[in-house]
């Protein structure tokens, strides 16, 4: 069996290769990292892979890297069973929805919420004289771009959702653990309206509570944006 090795940074995308390890019940490795003063990787993870982000999955010593692509070759190695991911298929609706949710979460709702959490902090970090202008620029940039794109995109979430109870069909997936990432993202500070996103909240419980996601917060620290 390969050796593996996971480079872990706190509140980020390593989060998901961390639970799927635990869901997976596989021996590696954890070297977990703390974000610097200006919530960025520490340049020590360029140690381990030029581009210096995480999740970085080491296996035999080499570097892997992507949530993505790791989720998939976690997938094709170890899941031999099918237990986590659905044999592809593209006539399929299982499949679909797995393939179609794996994607749909960096390529569609992701891009925006990292926009909602930099102008955020870009706000929250400005120097005192210009503290007001950076806070309208976030506002507006919020009002007229963000939040319709984050709101279009919780809504698809949620219409799955109240059809299915997970993202595959009626069994947890790897596609589960790549959306996670996202809803706590959209839920930071409890945001997500209870009365509009039911199904969506009850899913993100369900996850939650499934022993490897509470293994993961034990060992890698819980998501807090």
């Amino acid at each position: 069996m390969s050796q593996l090795h996971l480079h872990h940074l706190e509140n980020s995308r390593s989060f998901r290769i961390l639970w799927l390890l635990e869901e997976l019940e596989l021996d590696y490795q954890l070297t977990k990292y703390e974000r610097t003063a200006a919530y960025l990787a520490p340049e020590s993870l360029e140690k381990i892979d030029p581009t210096g982000k995480a999740p970085i999955l080491e296996v035999d010593g080499v570097s892997m890297i992507e949530s993505g692509h790791i989720i998939d070759y976690l997938m094709a190695k170890y899941d031999t069973e099918y237990q986590l991911h659905p044999k592809t298929d593209a006539d399929s609706l299982v499949w679909q929805d797995y393939d179609f949710w794996m994607h749909y979460a960096e390529g569609s709702i992701m891009p925006s919420l990292v926009m909602r959490l930099v102008f955020h902090k870009i706000a929250e970090k400005a120097p005192v004289l210009i503290r007001t202008i950076t806070r309208g620029i976030r506002k507006q940039v919020e009002a007229n771009l963000i939040a319709k794109n984050i709101n279009t995109a919780l809504d698809l979430v949620e219409k799955q959702l109240s059809n299915t109870q997970w993202f595959a069909g009626s069994e947890f997936s790897a596609a589960d653990v790549q959306m996670g990432f996202v809803i706590e993202a959209a839920n930071a500070g409890h945001a997500l309206d209870k009365s509009k996103y039911a199904n969506t909240l009850n899913w993100l419980k369900r996850c939650q509570a499934r022993p490897a996601y509470q293994r993961a917060v034990e060992k890698g620290g819980k998501l807090n944006f």
